[in-house]
């Protein structure tokens, strides 16, 4: 399969998935209340499909990868503040695990963004 859009792209696929959960887990009751984190935990998400998107559609491969590095560092901050919702009781552990972007099930991202 060729990839002519950001669209085809597996890692795009999966940062969409991700915001759409994100967006599911932080409408409840008590996560929803909690504006600094949800917006914060909800712009991290966005940023990481946005970054894709727009690295994909630049001109060059030196500037795609720059992009990817900027999304791997968002995966970081919503596991990272997927750790304050677990922590505060927000989320359960089975939440977290199943939305925690990790390095293996984001392979594709992780190695294009490794510095050669």
């Amino acid at each position: 399969m060729q990839i002519r859009r950001f669209e085809d792209l597996i890692a795009w696929q999966k940062a969409r998935a991700l915001t759409k959960n994100i967006y599911l887990l932080t409408a409840t009751d008590r996560f929803s209340r909690d504006f600094g984190l949800r917006d914060q935990i909800q712009r991290a998400a966005v940023s990481i499909m946005s970054n894709i998107a727009e690295g994909f559609e630049r001109a060059g491969k030196a500037e795609f990868h720059q992009f990817l590095v900027i999304a791997k560092g968002s995966c970081a901050e919503v596991r990272s503040q997927l750790y304050v919702a677990l922590d505060t009781g927000y989320i359960s552990n089975d939440q977290f695990e199943k939305r925690a972007p990790r390095r293996k099930k984001w392979g594709a991202l992780s190695v294009a963004s490794e510095p050669r």
